[in-house]
């Protein structure tokens, strides 16, 4: 049996992940992270997993306060990647709300409740991954205050 490192680098075992430019899907993550920022989650990161993940170039991770601030914040979020060729996949929200996550397929968005994020610990899980700075800037289309 084939260890894991040969199985994961394997190109015909997954899809590409990468859809194109790879400049335009860092500006798009970070923008989508700025937009969370705006949105009023907290803790937001973006972590590079590029390297190490088959499926993804980035996760984005949020805290929200509430299932209707991450839902909007999740809407604005695809609105900028619908405007950046970037359509949202699928979205997929567990039974409570706690957990939402957003597939835009080069990124994916998880926003989870505070005590949902300490449960599943993805900083810890992808705690290899390169952190992306996130901009002192506002979002575009977006007035700074």
């Amino acid at each position: 049996m084939d260890n894991i490192e040969t199985t994961l680098n394997d190109p015909e075992r997954f899809a590409a992940h990468t859809t194109g430019d790879p400049a335009k899907t860092r500006a798009f993550a970070i923008d989508a992270a700025l937009s969370l920022v705006d949105d009023k989650c907290e803790d937001v990161l973006v972590l590079d997993v590029s390297k190490t993940s088959p499926v993804t170039d980035y996760i984005i991770i949020g805290t929200g306060t509430s299932e209707r601030q991450m839902n909007a914040a999740l809407r604005n979020a695809s609105d900028i990647g619908e405007e950046r060729g970037f359509p949202r996949f699928r979205k997929h929200i567990d039974e409570r709300g706690a957990w939402q996550l957003a597939d835009f397929v080069d990124v994916v968005i998880h926003l989870f409740e505070p005590n949902m994020r300490a449960h599943y610990d993805l900083e810890m899980l992808w705690g290899e991954a390169p952190r992306v700075d996130l901009p002192d800037r506002a979002p575009p289309g977006t007035s700074a205050s």
